[in-house]
């Protein structure tokens, strides 16, 4: 997801879609904890996703 994608979401979208990702990061590293993943950077990029959202939203704060 490109920053210029999440600068049009609403706070209350940002909000949703960390949470969101933060359940399917704990899935990922479940997942491959167990069983190697056919592409473990899906957990890199759920983790820089997660970074993005959690860095617009703390621009809006201030």
């Amino acid at each position: 997801m490109k920053m210029s994608e999440i600068k049009k979401m609403e706070t209350a979208e940002l909000l949703e879609k960390v949470q969101d990702l933060k359940t399917k990061l704990a899935n990922l590293e479940v997942s491959h904890a167990v069983t190697p993943l056919q592409n473990p950077m899906e957990i890199r990029k759920t983790r820089r996703t997660i970074a993005r959202l959690l860095t617009e939203l703390n621009q809006r704060g201030n």
